[in-house]
C-alpha cells in the first residue's frame, strides 16, 4: 500500500480519530470500575485544592471538568485519556510540520508512538503522566515557535503551558531544564534576545496558588516523591543498580518503536551537524530531560518508575525521522504499514484479554455496589443526619463511594476506616 501517495492529512485524522474511539471504547466495555488514578484523581476533584498529598491539581481539574458535564459516566474518563493523547499527537504533527516540507515525515513522526505502550495500552487510566503529555507536547510547540518567529504571543504561550505541565507533575522539571539549558545556549550565541523571558510571568502566575499551598501544608507532595523513589534506602550500590535498571528498562520500552524504525529505513545513517538549528532542538528536547532523569538517579542513588517516562517520548517520532529521514526507504512502506497496523491492533487486543481474562484487578471492583451498601447504611443508621456531604477514608474506597453516590460527597483523606458525614462533619464510621 503506497500510503505516501495518499492524502496525508486525511491519513491523519483516521489515524487519531480510529485512536480515540478504539481506546475509549475497548476499555469502556471490557472494564467494571475505573482504575485507580482515575478514581484517585475524581477524589481529589471532589474537594478541588492547589495540590494534593501526592500530587498537583491539574490532574484533579481536568476529570472534575468531565464529571461537571457528564457526572459517573465512565467512558468519559477513558475518553479524557484519550483526548490527551490525540492532543499530544495532533501537536506532533503540526511540529513536524516546520520540519519537513513532505508531509509523510509528518505523518510518519505521529505513526511511530504507536510502537511505545505509554502512548496505546497505559492510557486508559487517566493519571497525572496521562495528564502531563499534551502540555509537554505543546511547551515544545511553543518553545520552538518562540525560537523560530521570537514573537511574545509564542513566549507567552510556552509559559502558560509550562506553568500547567509543572501543576500536572513536577517530572515537569526535566523538560524545564533541558528549555532552560537550549535558551541560554540560543541567547550565548545571540540567536536569541531576552525576550524570551517573558515566558516567566505566565509561568509564575500559575505555580503562585500551588507554591503558597506546598508552603502551608509542609511540602507534603514533594515528600511524597522523595519516597516513591525509594531515597530513604541509601546504598552505594544502588548509584550503579538503579540507573543501570533504568536504562535496561527504557531499551525494553523502546523495542517495539526501534523495530518500526529498523523496517522503515535502509541503513541506521545518522549525520550530526550542530550547526542545524532543527537538529539542536530536536536533540535538546528529547535527549536532555532523559539525561537529567538518569543523572537524577545515578547521583541520588534513586529508583526512576518506569511510568513516570510517559511524557519524555512524545517527541521521539520526530527525532528520529529527522536524523534518519535521508535513509527512509519508500519501498518498505508496505512493510512498515504492515508492522504498524500489528502494533495498532495488537495493544488493544491484549488489553481486552487481560481486562476480561483476568478477574482479580481494581478495574473488576465492585464500586458502584459498595456506594449503593454505604448509601444504605447511612440511610438506616443516621436518619437524622441529612445528606451525605463529606465522606472520610482512603482515595480508593471512599473515592469509589464518592464518585458513584448521586449527591457526590466530597472526599476528605483519612487513613482510618470510611466515615460519612453530614454538612456539620456529624459521622458514621462504614464498616
Amino acid at each position: 500500500m503506497a500510503i505516501y501517495k495518499k492524502n496525508i492529512n486525511n491519513i491523519f485524522y483516521i489515524f487519531i480519530t480510529s485512536h480515540l474511539l478504539i481506546w475509549t471504547l475497548i476499555p469502556t466495555f471490557t472494564n467494571h470500575n475505573l482504575p485507580l488514578d482515575t478514581i484517585e484523581a475524581l477524589a481529589w476533584g471532589s474537594n478541588l485544592d492547589w495540590g494534593f498529598n501526592k500530587h498537583p491539581p491539574m490532574s484533579a481539574f481536568l476529570p472534575e471538568i468531565i464529571y461537571f458535564i457528564f457526572g459517573p459516566q465512565d467512558w468519559a474518563y477513558y475518553l479524557l485519556s484519550q483526548i490527551c493523547i490525540v492532543v499530544s499527537f495532533f501537536v506532533v504533527f503540526k511540529l513536524a510540520e516546520d520540519f519537513f516540507d513532505n508531509k509523510i515525515y509528518c505523518l510518519l513522526s505521529v505513526l511511530l508512538l504507536e510502537g511505545i505502550y505509554f502512548y496505546n495500552f497505559t492510557t486508559p487510566e487517566f493519571n497525572v503522566n496521562v495528564c502531563l503529555i499534551p502540555f509537554w507536547s505543546l511547551s515544545v510547540f511553543y518553545l520552538w515557535r518562540g525560537i523560530k518567529n521570537n514573537k511574545i504571543l509564542d513566549w507567552l504561550l510556552l509559559g502558560l503551558f509550562a506553568g500547567l505541565g509543572f501543576i500536572s507533575k513536577y517530572l515537569f522539571v526535566y523538560l524545564g531544564l533541558a528549555i532552560d539549558v537550549l535558551l541560554i545556549y540560543m541567547i550565548y550565541t545571540k540567536r536569541l534576545n531576552f525576550k524570551c523571558l517573558v515566558s516567566f510571568a505566565p509561568f509564575i502566575i500559575i505555580l503562585l496558588p500551588h507554591i503558597i499551598w506546598l508552603t502551608d501544608n509542609d511540602y507534603v507532595t514533594i515528600t511524597y516523591g522523595l519516597l516513591r523513589t525509594g531515597s530513604e534506602e541509601a546504598s552505594i550500590l544502588n548509584h550503579i543498580k538503579h540507573p543501570t535498571i533504568f536504562l535496561a528498562k527504557q531499551v525494553g520500552i523502546l523495542l517495539p518503536f526501534l523495530l518500526m524504525i529498523f523496517v522503515l529505513v535502509k541503513k541506521f545513517k545518522i549525520n550530526i551537524n550542530l550547526n542545524d538549528e532543527k537538529l539542536l532542538f530536536v536533540l535538546s528536547i528529547n535527549l536532555i530531560p532523559i539525561f537529567f532523569i538518569f543523572l537524577t538517579s545515578f547521583t541520588m542513588g534513586v529508583k526512576i518508575r518506569t511510568m513516570w517516562m510517559t511524557p519524555f517520548y512524545i517527541s521521539f517520532g520526530l527525532l528520529f525521522v529527522y536524523i534518519l529521514k535521508s535513509e527512509i526507504n519508500f519501498e518498505k512502506m508496505t512493510a512498515f504499514t504492515s508492522v504498524f497496523l500489528a502494533l495498532f491492533l495488537l495493544s488493544p487486543i491484549l488489553y481486552s484479554y487481560i481486562s476480561i481474562t483476568q478477574t482479580d484487578k481494581r478495574t473488576d471492583f465492585g464500586g458502584k455496589k459498595l456506594a449503593e451498601q454505604a448509601k444504605l447504611f447511612y440511610e438506616t443508621e443516621g436518619k437524622d443526619l441529612g445528606k451525605i456531604e463529606y465522606i472520610k477514608g482512603n482515595e480508593w474506597i471512599a473515592g469509589n463511594i464518592s464518585y458513584h453516590l448521586p449527591e457526590r460527597p466530597k472526599w476528605i483523606y483519612s487513613s482510618n476506616e470510611v466515615q460519612l458525614c453530614n454538612k456539620d462533619m456529624k459521622c458514621l464510621t462504614y464498616k
